[in-house]
């Protein structure tokens, strides 16, 4: 019994030890159990250095200078003998149409018929034969009915030059006769004005002189009695300035004076110098009457030239008319006639050698002139290529500039640069269309994508491209941070957003939320959420 008993303590003994060193075990090596259930990730210190930016996008290929085949009229398509990619010389038929008589073909005839309808109208109100017209629609016809207007027209402004040349003469001899008749007037008014200017001119002339010679006393007494020291100094001052004032007054009204006296002098001598031109009015009146019978002659003439001008041109609309009509029979019987041509065994071949781009019709259905039914790339024409970019990113691109091709192992021979930069249509404020020249082994549609671009930059936080996550609120990187613990350091990602400013194969210059020393996220063995614990690799 007693070594049943000693038997159960040492086996509860053995378990206690067995249970205490597996806790001891666990308790120690806990750490390192945790970190094996934890993400694995690689991480890289935030740097500063260089970037030589490369812009990327891609477009699809567009020709350079379509060319658009049509055709005239609105036709079944019987067979289609090309196909998009298919190289065409020529000449080659592309398109060939079933027998039918199309709307275009109906149509051309109403106008024809239309047309002819309208000629025949205004050859019934007009004095001209269809013989006189039929036929006669030239350049040389036209030239000469122009050269017959121009010569009237001349005539006219000829006739109308002598008429005003006369017309301005009469007028000058009409302008003189009342002149002399005029001035030839009653003297006694002139006469008078004379006399009395006369005596306020002699008025005039006393007061002056009386003015100066009180003027010149004063001033004699106002010096004597300066030099002496006299006490009247003052009193002959004051009478002094005031003799002074009466003279200046007096000077100006003599100056009126004089000049109111010239002026009736002059009107005087003109009325007296008038009188000897009375003889003068019959003859000017004389030389009047000749220039009215000539001008009266001329204005006749010109009436008649007018005349003539404006039923030569009454004439000559009205056979233009007729001739212009009848032209637009011929061209409506010429569009006619070439529709009926392609109303049987029609076909649609092309009009240059190319490459085929675009097939838009179909074996047993309808085309029409609305819309091309294939379009080619001309020959040794290029093709262009456009998609969009931010303006910062446009700032480092010019014109000129080189593209590579993204996997260009795929392509042969292809050469891409960027012609023009313009603002997007679709979001002017912000972003700018590259538009590229591509040529080589290319066809249109394609879609191609490229790399642009080679000034570098300097720049404080730069991580690798694998470090950049993107989700709904942007992009953004993982950082690491580390964190104390009882049973050592732990390792927490933290989110910070970032906005990428420029960018290479490898590597990303960006700025955000981080200030140049942390330590980011590159790859990771499972995915990853901000705020989750992480273990890092042994390679960092």
């Amino acid at each position: 019994m007693e070594e049943k008993k000693k038997s159960r303590r040492e086996w509860v003994k053995t378990a206690a030890i067995v249970f205490l060193t597996i806790l001891l075990i666990l308790t120690f090596f806990s750490n390192t159990i945790m970190n094996y259930s934890l993400p694995e990730v690689a991480a890289q210190y935030v740097q500063s250095g260089t970037i030589t930016a490369k812009i990327r996008g891609g477009g699809v290929v567009e020709s350079g200078d379509p060319y658009e085949v049509t055709v005239k009229q609105t036709r079944t398509v019987a067979s289609v003998a090309v196909k998009d990619g298919d190289t065409v010389q020529k000449g080659d038929v592309l398109l060939l149409l079933e027998d039918e008589e199309s709307d275009e073909l109906e149509a051309a005839q109403l106008a024809l018929e239309s047309a002819q309808d309208a000629y025949d109208l205004a050859l019934l109100s007009a004095d001209v034969t269809a013989e006189a017209v039929n036929g006669s629609y030239s350049n040389t016809s036209v030239s000469t009915y122009r050269q017959r207007i121009t010569d009237a027209q001349t005539a006219v402004k000829a006739a109308q030059n002598e008429v005003d040349e006369l017309q301005e003469s009469y007028d000058e001899l009409e302008a003189e006769i009342t002149l002399v008749t005029s001035s030839i007037a009653d003297i006694d008014d002139e006469e008078e004005a004379l006399e009395k200017a006369q005596t306020d001119k002699e008025n005039a002339d006393f007061a002056l002189t009386a003015a100066k010679n009180k003027l010149d006393t004063i001033t004699s007494l106002y010096e004597y009695a300066n030099d002496v020291s006299s006490g009247d100094l003052a009193s002959l001052a004051i009478q002094k300035n005031e003799a002074t004032q009466t003279y200046i007054s007096a000077q100006t009204a003599a100056n009126e004076a004089q000049l109111a006296y010239d002026m009736a002098k002059t009107a005087y001598d003109n009325k007296v110098a008038a009188e000897d031109k009375t003889g003068d009015i019959a003859s000017l009146k004389h030389e009047q009457d000749k220039v009215k019978v000539n001008l009266d002659e001329k204005s006749r003439e010109l009436e008649e030239k007018q005349q003539e001008l404006s039923d030569l041109t009454a004439d000559i609309n009205k056979t233009l008319n007729l001739e212009a009509l009848y032209k637009s029979i011929e061209n409506a019987r010429e569009e006619y006639d070439e529709l009926l041509a392609e109303a049987v065994d029609a076909v649609v071949t092309a009009n240059i050698s190319g490459t085929v781009t675009t097939v838009n019709a179909v074996a047993g259905k309808e085309v029409s002139a609305a819309e091309p039914v294939v379009v080619l790339q001309p020959e040794g024409k290029g093709y262009t290529m456009s998609f969009s970019v931010t303006n910062e990113q446009a700032k480092r691109l010019s014109v000129g500039d080189v593209a590579d091709v993204v996997n260009a192992w795929r392509y042969d021979d292809l050469e891409i640069v960027l012609s023009s930069i313009k603002p997007d249509t679709s979001d002017p404020g912000q972003s700018k269309l590259l538009t590229f020249d591509i040529s080589g082994e290319v066809t249109a549609g394609q879609t191609i994508n490229v790399s642009v671009g080679q000034k570098s930059a300097t720049y404080d936080c730069i991580v690798p491209n694998s470090a950049i996550r993107e989700d709904n609120n942007g992009k953004f990187v993982l950082t690491v941070e580390s964190k104390s613990s009882p049973l050592g350091n732990r390792y927490v990602a933290t989110r910070a957003d970032v906005q990428v400013i420029a960018s290479d194969d490898t590597q990303s210059a960006v700025s955000g939320g981080l200030s140049g020393y942390e330590f980011v996220i590159t790859t990771s063995n499972k995915p990853v959420e901000a705020g989750e614990l992480v273990r890092l690799s042994n390679d960092n």
